[in-house]
């Protein structure tokens, strides 16, 4: 029985932070040693071009969320981890996918509609002022990614459910024109996945600066954990511990008996500054291992490279060998003249 192929994309545009681990990175890793399923896991450099324009940022985010992931335990050995513009085979599937992608279907992408309403919201805006290519037809690249190995399922958030659906309506425009090529992939949310809250009690989130970093040192772990925002209930005074920030990361680290112990806690009126130290050393204490070996592969950015390179090469002996199969199908070959 052949494997069910998982595929993830990092886009590479900041630093790893806790929300990151606890809703995506934990549980890839879980799945790279799960030996029923061939995962793939890649750095969307590419994609990181369409809202940085930082050359540095992107190299430093390449290597920093590369680093992450071996530091975390990330089997190589069963998953294929390659950074994206490593195979150059997606790029062409992209042109390819492109050629057979309506223009209507990417109008009604959702990052292009806000940033036209946002255009819009301004009197006098062109309503594509702003708007790059990159922007409108990122889609497509995400298509290629995912249709390039044949993914079975793409393990992705509620906002990402509209790319699976037009990388599905891709692939069957292009198997009806030339032949069944592709696999439609199918959208896997995971509802036990955590969403954590930042310091400002909004999602965490880069675009909202608010962000704990997973990796810093435990002086500024420690210090950021601090700023957490909370409300003004003083220590013995019941509090709620829904839609608490401290207490929604603190669940996403903390077993179940844990979690009811200090739900217990809440009731009979833990302070903050304790709180925000139960949950400093519960965060430390899991991280800890992991920043050690994340710390000593910054140093060696060899092995980091090294373990890129080895996964390119798994991922284009199946890149290389398709894009020609594609290539004759779409009329793109040696002439013949037998």
């Amino acid at each position: 029985m052949s494997k069910s192929i998982v595929l993830t994309g990092i886009t590479t545009t900041g630093t790893p932070h806790l929300g990151n681990y606890a809703g995506a990175i934990r549980p890839a890793i879980k799945a790279s040693k799960d030996e029923q399923v061939r995962p793939f896991y890649f750095l969307a450099d590419y994609h990181a071009l369409i809202k940085c324009n930082e050359p540095a940022r992107v190299k430093q985010s390449s290597l920093e969320i590369a680093a992450t992931w071996l530091a975390l335990g990330l089997d190589t050995s069963n998953a294929v981890f390659y950074r994206q513009s490593d195979v150059p085979e997606i790029l062409e599937l992209t042109w390819m996918l492109t050629c057979v992608t309506a223009k209507g279907l990417m109008n009604r992408a959702h990052a292009y509609k806000a940033a036209v309403a946002e255009n819009e919201e301004v009197e006098g805006n062109d309503p594509d002022k702003g708007i790059t290519m990159g922007l409108f037809s990122y889609p497509i690249l995400m298509a290629a990614d995912i249709l390039m190995f044949n993914a079975n399922k793409v393990p992705v958030g509620k906002d990402q459910i509209q790319h699976i659906e037009m990388a599905r309506d891709i692939a069957s425009r292009f198997n009806h024109i030339y032949g069944e090529h592709f696999v439609l992939p199918e959208a896997v949310l995971d509802d036990n996945a955590a969403t954590l809250l930042g310091l400002d009690g909004r999602k965490m989130s880069k675009s909202y600066n608010n962000t704990i970093p997973l990796f810093e040192p435990e002086k500024k772990l420690r210090k950021l954990i601090n700023k957490i925002k909370t409300n003004s209930l003083e220590p013995g005074e019941p509090k709620d511990p829904e839609g608490c920030t401290l207490f929604g990361i603190y669940q996403a680290f903390a077993n179940t008996h844990e979690v009811e112990a200090i739900r217990k806690r809440y009731a009979e009126g833990i302070g903050w500054g304790e709180m925000k130290q139960v949950l400093f050393e519960k965060i430390n204490d899991e991280i800890a291992p992991a920043r050690e070996r994340y710390e000593a592969l910054l140093e060696a950015p060899e092995h980091i490279e090294q373990q890129l390179q080895e996964g390119a090469e798994k991922a284009r002996d199946i890149s290389r060998p398709f894009i020609q199969q594609l290539r004759e199908a779409v009329g793109i070959s040696s002439i013949s003249l037998g």
